[in-house]
């Protein structure tokens, strides 16, 4: 638990500090450092740090992009259609926060 915080806090100081003073250049939605908080929020450390170092790879000048979530089930192979976590990837992008905007009660 120490140690996914810290590496949250550490994603999130990097977004404060570096990418806020950098033109957005991120070929996925959503971006890299936050496919990387929702992945060690939902996994943990290891196996969430694990899905965002593949999301890094996958980050590379000649990559389509596009949207890529966290996978609902945790797998390392989630991407191909073989695999028992293989999801349809969504249309259209959510908002980036669902909580903020207002309530359909």
């Amino acid at each position: 638990m120490m140690v996914r915080n810290g590496m949250i806090r550490a994603i999130r100081w990097y977004q404060r500090t570096i990418s806020a003073n950098n033109p957005p250049c991120c070929r996925y939605y959503p971006t890299c450092s936050r496919y990387a908080i929702e992945a060690l929020q939902r996994y943990g450390a290891f196996r969430g740090g694990l899905l965002a170092l593949l999301r890094l790879l996958r980050c590379r000048p000649w990559s389509r992009g596009g949207i890529d979530d966290v996978p609902q089930r945790f797998s390392l192979f989630y991407r191909f259609s073989w695999s028992k976590a293989h999801e349809e990837p969504r249309l259209t992008p959510l908002a980036v926060d669902e909580g903020d905007g207002p309530s359909d009660v």
